[in-house]
């Protein structure tokens, strides 16, 4: 059977398990549609919350950036994983208890304000949208190689499997097919990375293969590629080169925003209790580490395969002929995220860290997908990885759709202008909006502002800088009013936003058209890690604002005050 054949086998039945998934749990009720009928177990949530959270940028992306930036990259690691310890402790079961559908209202009702939860949702909407671009992107990816099929039609293929079970199913529908994903993910995550493991170093277990010794120069894996990379020209792949300042922000934005980001709080709202709010957020934090243990291997153990291909003779200086170029180049080749340029007509491949020099472009996107076809795995691997990926995508794009859906319909339609609205009519508007928001993200994802990993890293800044300071302030001060919020939430998010467009150079203005990700306007702050410093804007903005003005309703304090009471006290609330 040929490896087309077999990849859409493979494929199709994932979706074929999904969609049937959806039809079994189509949700009835706007409880379903939104929270799943709060009737998930802890285990299973933590499940679907890991599938939620291991998007394109984690299973398609996170590994290609590892690969490709080795020591620097490392803060998506800490920083996506961190997010989880923070949210378990600090936000998840007060949010909980609090007992509301979704992070605006929760806003909106802390801080008495119509205008704060529509600020919320604005929040939630740019947010989610710069997520969920990359979600699309990496479907793009995924499909486009291995379905063989361009990138637009493959973001057109995605887009229909993600509408069909995410509008029948809403939030009860999504959290059981996050579950099958998060199954076919860490399975198609796992087993060639445990392949490769093996073969360059003898250790099944990745995470430990990464310090073990290389059996082909019988020296540290780690120190073999640092010296191959050292001869091309390429920076240390163990060394820091980003400045501190810059690993620290970009560690805390990637932080807070974790747990700023609505998608995955709103997990949090599925379950039947405060404590097993608190217990879900474990199991999540358990089943990501599974993947993300695995991560920093398959970036090392991918760029080695891929310099091993490109010298196959053990030199730098014996490099592969462009017309003995191996067939998975040629594949990648087809997608056009992978190129070939001979410049200087020998046609020999030269990969180098010159710009001048180097003849080989390799999309950082590809990493994961391409490392089987790069190792040479039996056909089956390769297919089930096309399946992690799309599984991965397409989990995630569910949860954030499902997260901006429920924003406009309950908290801008329902809540503001028809609060009148029948159930039915709520959750058909719910519907709706998730179907423009489909078609919306796949339109952005045609055109994404960078690589995966990097589009998500700007959500989570956003998120950062809007989201996770108002539900802090909103849980743990009593004193932070409904002007302070509002003030807060506009400031950290206009300035985040700001600060990203003048970064990109997207204003189209002359003097900042040039500028990169290498060329930070303030210090050494780069636009991915400018959320840390967005959050602190808005704490300090909304403190100063809620110092100058009225002070906080007392039965507004006094709800702070039971949120934060342990469940079972007399002045405990229940929900």
């Amino acid at each position: 059977m040929d490896q087309f054949t077999l990849n859409l086998i493979v494929v199709g039945a994932t979706f074929a398990l999904y969609i049937g998934i959806a039809i079994w749990a189509r949700a009835g009720s706007t409880s379903e549609f939104y929270a799943a009928g709060r009737g998930v177990h802890p285990v299973v949530n933590g499940m679907a919350t890991g599938a939620d959270w291991m998007s394109a940028a984690s299973f398609i992306s996170m590994a290609g950036i590892i690969a490709f930036g080795g020591y620097d990259t490392s803060a998506y690691l800490m920083g996506w994983t961190g997010g989880y310890v923070l949210l378990a402790m600090l936000l998840a079961p007060y949010l909980r208890k609090f007992g509301k559908f979704t992070v605006p209202e929760f806003i909106g009702d802390r801080f008495y304000s119509q205008t704060a939860r529509s600020v919320a949702v604005a929040c939630l909407i740019i947010a989610s949208i710069t997520y969920v671009i990359g979600q699309m992107t990496g479907v793009g990816v995924a499909f486009s190689r291995f379905l063989e099929v361009d990138n637009a039609t493959g973001l057109y293929i995605g887009a229909a499997i993600v509408f069909f079970y995410a509008v029948l199913g809403g939030m009860k529908g999504i959290t059981y097919t996050q579950v099958a994903q998060y199954v076919v993910l860490i399975i198609a995550y796992t087993i060639p990375a445990i392949f490769i493991s093996l073969q360059l170093t003898g250790n099944p277990i990745p995470a430990l293969g990464l310090f073990a010794d290389a059996t082909s120069t019988g020296e540290p894996l780690l120190t073999t590629l640092n010296g191959l990379l050292a001869d091309l020209g390429f920076s240390s792949y163990t060394q820091q080169s980003d400045t501190t300042l810059n690993m620290f922000l970009f560690t805390v934005s990637l932080m807070i925003g974790t747990a700023g980001l609505p998608h995955v709080i709103v997990r949090f709202f599925t379950v039947p209790t405060v404590k097993d709010a608190r217990s879900s957020a474990g199991w999540a934090l358990v089943f990501i580490a599974l993947l993300y243990l695995t991560a920093p291997a398959v970036g090392a153990m991918a760029r080695l395969n891929l310099i091993n291909t490109i010298y196959p003779n053990g030199t730098t200086e014996a490099p592969l002929a462009y017309d003995q170029r191996p067939e998975w180049v040629q594949k990648w080749e087809q997608t056009g995220l992978l190129k070939f340029e001979d410049k200087n007509g020998d046609g020999l491949i030269q990969y180098t860290a010159s710009k001048d020099t180097n003849e080989f472009d390799v999309n950082k996107d590809i990493i994961t997908l391409a490392n089987p076809e790069i190792a040479q795995l039996p056909g089956w691997v390769i297919a089930l990885v096309a399946a992690g990926g799309l599984a991965a995508a397409l989990s995630t794009a569910a949860g954030l759709l499902m997260a901006i859906s429920s924003a406009v319909s309950h908290d801008l339609i329902k809540s503001q202008i028809n609060p009148s609205i029948s159930e039915k009519g709520e959750l058909m508007s719910a519907r709706v909006a998730m179907a423009v928001a489909i078609a919306v993200a796949t339109y952005l994802g045609l055109n994404p502002p960078g690589f995966a990993a990097q589009t998500v890293a700007l959500a989570f800044g956003l998120a950062a800088a809007s989201i996770f300071p108002a539900l802090m302030m909103g849980i743990f001060s009593k004193r932070i009013n409904d002007k302070g919020a509002v003030a807060g939430m506009l400031a950290g998010l206009i300035v985040t936003i700001v600060y990203i467009f003048l970064h990109k150079g997207w204003f189209f203005i002359a003097d900042t058209a040039s500028f990169s990700d290498s060329d930070p306007l303030l210090l050494s702050i780069k636009s991915t890690s400018f959320g840390s410093i967005g959050a602190l804007i808005n704490f300090v903005v909304a403190y100063f604002v809620s110092s100058a003005t009225e002070d906080t309703p007392q039965e507004i304090k006094d709800l702070v005050e039971a949120v934060r009471v342990p469940r079972g006290s007399s002045a405990a609330i229940d929900h």
